[in-house]
């Protein structure tokens, strides 16, 4: 009777004994494999190419061309192909060295001769499953060729409602104010509004608060004359000018110095500014949209943020999820930066990185995630680089989701506590990241998908250096 574990595995079988590709194939058809033979090298390339085999079980010494050279030329044949088909050595024991330097070459395996038939089953077996590993890997990386909104990846309900409500607000002129925690992609979920609206074709233009010197802040909002202060060298144009007719968005409005919100305001209201130093006023066709990481009523009771200038602002209010409520999506994120990350680090000159074992895709869904996509950009792209081949294994994630999440992630759910407010449990979880990371703001910032710049201006507003 045939087994089912490894039915329709496609081996195609290079041995230059007829008796051994005799064998192999009435044992391989036995266990359910569709089987094709050659009998050197030379033939078995060819052979692949007709017949697109998932597993190419050959010997390693043939005359012609051996089996490093019938990898080598594999491998260079099949580049186009995903995935590319497995390939398991068989040798003598005076070959286990040529097998060994074939594996460094990108062998799946090899078994010693007389062979071992379980060891020989088993070894299929995990090849079958890193097949059906790479055909889900193939399907995701499909479905990311044509994304489902936009910048954004992922398809679960949670990003459709949000996907949704985006494309309805694209289809408006109105203020909206933007709210998630850190690396949510708010900036993101701007340029998608943007690009879905009639300015697509005017500037999309981004100011971030918590980037510009409390002194300078006003002139990049307003623009200044040459001579308007000392350093003006030159005629400036502000923000709102170098947006009309698109979007501009005022990325952490929250952290704009107070003494500046009136002024804003009142630009907002009148549609016109007037540029430092200067007596003309420009009128200005601009869709304005805010963000901010912090939660907007915090932010009114403590004094960072006028009330009047956030409704003028909130019109709509878009809130964009934390990776833990959409952790449905991570596999689909990862394979989006895998393939990203790829050609960033040019691993497909070498060995492209195809998937993440299962038990590394378990550890990356059981973390909660701090920093958010930010953060899983981070791991993924630490993970890409030390993979050094096909696969992402738990030992290329960092220690701190290897153990089971118990880190940053501990840290997180301490910090909402119902009692805490957001401003509270963004804090304590910067605060002990620090801790945890021997007071590093470098090390901090990496764990939790944040800019260090961001660490030290949260850091200064803690009143710590």
């Amino acid at each position: 009777m045939k087994t089912q574990t490894l039915n329709n595995l496609k081996v195609l079988v290079v041995d230059d004994e007829a008796a051994m590709r005799m064998v192999l194939e009435m044992r391989l058809k036995d266990w359910g494999c569709t089987v094709a033979t050659s009998e050197d090298g030379g033939a078995g390339v060819a052979a692949a190419k007709q017949f697109r085999p998932d597993v190419i079980l050959t010997d390693v010494s043939m005359p012609v061309m051996n089996g490093l050279e019938l990898l080598a030329a594999v491998r260079h044949e099949s580049s186009g192909l995903n995935p590319l088909p497995a390939v398991i050595l068989l040798t003598a024991q005076g070959t286990i060295d040529m097998a060994v330097e074939a594996m460094k070459h990108g062998a799946q395996d090899f078994i010693t001769k007389p062979l071992n038939y379980t060891k020989l089953r088993a070894v299929l077996e995990a090849a079958g499953q890193d097949i059906a590993l790479k055909t889900q890997s193939r399907k995701l990386a499909a479905k990311i060729e044509h994304p489902a909104f936009g910048p954004f990846i992922g398809s679960s309900p949670r990003m459709q409602e949000l996907y949704e409500l985006l494309q309805t607000l694209a289809a408006s002129d109105t203020p909206v104010f933007i709210t998630g925690e850190s690396g949510t992609g708010k900036e993101l979920a701007a340029r998608a509004i943007h690009s879905l609206s009639a300015l697509a074709g005017g500037p999309f233009v981004a100011i971030n608060s918590s980037a510009i010197p409390e002194t300078l802040m006003e002139s990049e909002l307003f623009g200044h004359e040459k001579g308007s202060f000392t350093g003006a060298t030159g005629t400036r144009a502000g923000c709102f000018e170098m947006a009309h007719r698109g979007v501009l968005l005022l990325d952490e409005i929250t952290e704009m110095p107070v003494a500046l919100q009136p002024k804003l305001l009142r630009v907002l209201e009148d549609r016109r500014v007037r540029r430092l130093g200067g007596s003309q006023e420009f009128q200005f066709d601009v869709r304005v949209l805010a963000a901010t990481n912090r939660e907007p009523g915090e932010a009114i009771r403590t004094g960072m943020l006028r009330e009047d200038l956030f409704y003028r602002l909130n019109v709509f209010t878009v809130q964009l999820p934390a990776l833990r409520e959409h952790k449905d999506d991570i596999p689909q994120l990862l394979q989006h930066f895998i393939g990203e990350l790829n050609e960033k680090h040019k691993t497909s000159l070498t060995t492209p990185v195809a998937a993440a074992r299962p038990e590394a895709l378990e550890l990356l869904c059981q973390y909660d995630w701090p920093g958010n996509v930010r953060e899983f950009r981070n791991v993924a792209e630490r993970a890409v680089i030390l993979a050094k081949g096909e696969w992402i294994e738990a030992a290329h994630l960092p220690p701190y989701i290897r153990d089971g999440g118990e880190g940053a992630a501990a840290v997180s759910r301490q910090a909402g506590n119902p009692g805490a407010t957001a401003a509270d449990a963004e804090r304590q979880l910067i605060l002990k990241t620090l801790e945890q990371a021997g007071n590093n703001k470098s090390e901090t910032a990496r764990r939790l998908g944040l800019d260090v710049k961001t660490i030290r201006n949260k850091l200064k507003a803690y009143g710590l250096t």
